[in-house]
């Protein structure tokens, strides 16, 4: 069953450059779809619009087969209720605890009781393996374990789908593994998933499907083994030699 479609999105930034043009895409509940491109062909811009950080110029944007209307406040925040995005840098706070970070959004937005929100922060952060930083302020946590907050906090507000635009290009490459670890364990528990990234030997991993972009269109679509091993378009055989030379 359908849980996303956007049917012809475009997209233009303030200044008036088009970013997206044109986007369909259908993404099933409880699929993993990564989003792999160039730098600019729009990957991340299409997650901003799912939340509404940049409404779409054209076309509409479908969940669970009701059309989202942007200019709907009270609709778009309902739609926000059920999306969480993680940005690439981690935005935690850093006077509070990595605990109080997961917590405070329940707590002080959605007013969910003190006790309960830590109970299930607690348990969100020993999901990600730091069960033992409760306590830490973020700068004495390293970043993949700052990201693996993040990740917790996204959770906290119990979303049905988890947008993650490109969660380790600001990590050491040592760090990375520990912040793929906690996202493969993510899809392995059924929640939907649209993740932009440049880890191409996680994407083929983790992924039902791929979809490759550039110039802000959709280029091609398929299971990782198809755009890795035997893409159909010209354009995306180029992105694909290019990026598994290096």
């Amino acid at each position: 069953m359908a849980q996303i479609e956007l049917r012809g999105v475009s997209a233009r930034y303030p200044s008036g450059g088009q970013v997206l043009d044109g986007v369909s895409l259908v993404v099933d509940k409880g699929e993993v779809v990564s989003i792999i491109g160039p730098s600019g062909s729009g990957k991340s811009t299409l997650l901003r619009v799912l939340v509404g950080l940049l409404p779409p110029s054209a076309g509409e944007v479908w969940l669970d087969g009701s059309r989202l209307d942007y200019a709907d406040r009270k609709a778009l925040t309902a739609a926000r209720a059920r999306l969480a995005i993680v940005f690439q840098q981690f935005n935690l706070f850093q006077n509070m605890t990595a605990l109080d970070n997961v917590t405070v959004t329940p707590v002080k937005i959605r007013r969910e009781p003190k006790a309960s929100a830590r109970a299930r922060g607690e348990a969100l952060l020993r999901r990600v393996g730091l069960g033992d930083k409760l306590g830490a302020y973020p700068d004495e946590l390293s970043g993949g374990q700052q990201q693996r907050v993040a990740l917790a906090r996204a959770l906290a507000l119990g979303p049905e789908i988890l947008l993650l635009d490109e969660v380790t290009s600001a990590l050491d490459p040592e760090m990375v593994n520990e912040v793929l670890d906690a996202i493969r364990d993510l899809a392995n528990e059924g929640i939907t998933m649209l993740i932009v990234s440049h880890e191409m030997a996680f994407v083929r991993e983790v992924s039902d499907r791929v979809v490759m972009m550039a110039d802000g269109a959709v280029v091609e679509t398929g299971p990782p083994g198809q755009i890795f091993d035997a893409p159909r378009t010209e354009r995306c055989r180029e992105f694909v030699s290019k990026i598994l030379r290096h």
